[in-house]
């Protein structure tokens, strides 16, 4: 099964500690624990991973992001990506081909992945089961300390959990 780890951004970026560095590659531009843990749990158990930002969308590793930004999807402003962009995106960027998903978020971003698969692929959300942060921070260092995935024990979104 052809499968893509989507890993979230996070808010702490390259500008934090550069701010003076123009664009940054997406592999590059996210700094923060989360992301960095999702990362290597992501480049271990995958053979693609893309980054979800509500500014910018999917990032491919190699795509660019232009500077620094502060925008989440909880946000109500201009700058978070409309949902028809991010479905564009999506099957611009070729995200529709792969049969399963594997989604290192929590609960806010399962209706975001709804709307921009259109539900053509299968969805795992397999942190949803974490209490919070740190809890998902540590299922994620200890599988990739272990060399263990998780992913493809629980978390599919089935149609009585939407």
């Amino acid at each position: 099964m052809k499968e893509l780890c989507v890993i979230p951004c996070g808010n702490k970026k390259i500008w934090d500690s550069e701010p003076l560095r123009k664009a940054a590659r997406a592999k590059h531009a996210y700094t923060g624990v989360f992301h960095k843990l999702c990362k290597q749990y992501a480049v271990r158990f995958f053979e693609d991973y893309v980054i979800l930002s509500a500014k910018h969308g999917f990032l491919r590793p190699d795509d660019w992001v232009p500077g620094p930004y502060d925008v989440s999807f909880s946000m109500r402003n201009s700058e978070v990506i409309s949902p028809s962009a991010l479905k564009q995106q999506f099957e611009e960027k070729s995200l529709d081909t792969y049969e399963q998903l594997v989604v290192l978020t929590g609960r806010k971003y399962v209706p975001v992945m709804e709307s921009a698969s259109g539900n053509r692929s299968i969805l795992h959300f397999p942190l949803l089961k974490c209490k919070g942060i740190g809890y998902m921070q540590r299922e994620l260092k200890k599988a990739v300390e272990d060399n263990r995935p998780f992913h493809s024990q629980s978390g599919q979104i089935g149609e009585d959990e939407r």
